[in-house]
């Protein structure tokens, strides 16, 4: 079985790695960007079942119910957890 919690630690690291801080402090990152990243495609079998399920912890947020490539590229996943 899939660890949600420990895929949503990687989730959370990537966004550090790819993202940048907003005014406020929070990082955040293009979905698009997110789901391009070679190293993301290897480690999230289901990146956006990862992302929803960090959205229903209140880890991260964005909008919109599901993420598809293409399409939502440019939204942007922001974390609301240091």
């Amino acid at each position: 079985t899939m660890n949600v919690e420990h895929e949503i630690s990687l989730l959370v690291e990537e966004i550090r790695r790819l993202g940048t801080k907003n005014a406020d402090g929070r990082v955040s990152v293009k979905f698009g960007v997110l789901f391009a990243d070679e190293k993301c495609a290897n480690l999230f079998e289901a990146l956006v079942g990862t992302l929803k399920a960090a959205k229903r912890r209140k880890i991260v947020t964005y909008n919109g119910e599901l993420l598809l490539q293409g399409v939502h590229d440019n939204v942007d996943i922001m974390l609301l957890q240091d």
